[in-house]
C-alpha cells in the first residue's frame, strides 16, 4: 500500500479501539516518556532509544497494550535515529492524517489501543517503498524463542 492510499484511509477515533484505559490508568501503566509519546503524540529524541540499535530476531510490540506490531526482519537502518520498518504485521498498525506543525503527514498508531507510534514516509526500501518511523519508547522487544523458553 502506497502513501497516497494511507492518506485516503479514514481517521480512527480514539474510542474505536478495542483496548481502552482511563487517563489515570494509562499514567499508572506507562513511564512518563511512554505516556508523552503513546498518549500525547510526542516524539522521543533521535538516537535515544536502544531499540533503534536492536539487531536480534524477534517481535516489536506496543508498550501500551502488548499488541505485536513489527517483525525484526522488516526493520532496516534508515539513518534517522528512530527504529524504521518497511511493513507492520497485518492489522497491527492503523494510520490517520496528522496536520500538526503545519505539515501533512501520516500518523501510525497501534490498532489495538490507539497509541501514537510515529509516522509513515514514502522513502522506504522495496517492495513497499514505505518507512514506518517509530518511537522506540512506544515499543517493547521480545527476542525470537524467548516465549518458548518461559514456563
Amino acid at each position: 500500500m502506497g502513501l497516497s492510499e494511507l492518506f485516503g484511509r479514514a481517521t480512527s477515533n480514539q474510542s474505536d479501539f478495542p483496548f481502552k484505559l482511563s487517563d489515570a490508568q494509562w499514567r499508572e501503566r506507562l513511564t512518563p516518556e511512554q505516556y508523552q509519546v503513546l498518549r500525547g503524540h510526542g516524539t522521543e529524541r533521535a538516537g535515544s532509544c536502544a531499540l533503534n540499535y536492536e539487531k536480534r530476531a524477534g517481535t516489536f510490540s506496543c508498550a501500551g497494550c502488548g499488541q505485536k506490531l513489527f517483525k525484526s526482519g522488516k526493520k532496516f537502518e534508515s539513518g534517522t535515529g528512530w527504529p524504521s520498518f518497511d511493513q507492520p504485521l497485518e492489522g497491527a498498525v492503523e494510520t490517520s492524517e496528522d496536520h500538526s506543525f503545519g505539515m501533512r503527514r501520516v500518523e501510525a498508531h497501534c490498532a489495538n489501543c490507539g497509541g501514537h507510534l510515529g509516522h509513515v514516509f514514502p522513502d522506504g526500501p522495496p517492495p513497499t517503498g514505505l518507512r514506518y518511523c517509530i518511537n522506540g519508547v512506544a515499543m517493547d522487544f521480545e527476542p525470537a524463542g524467548e516465549a518458548e523458553t518461559r514456563s
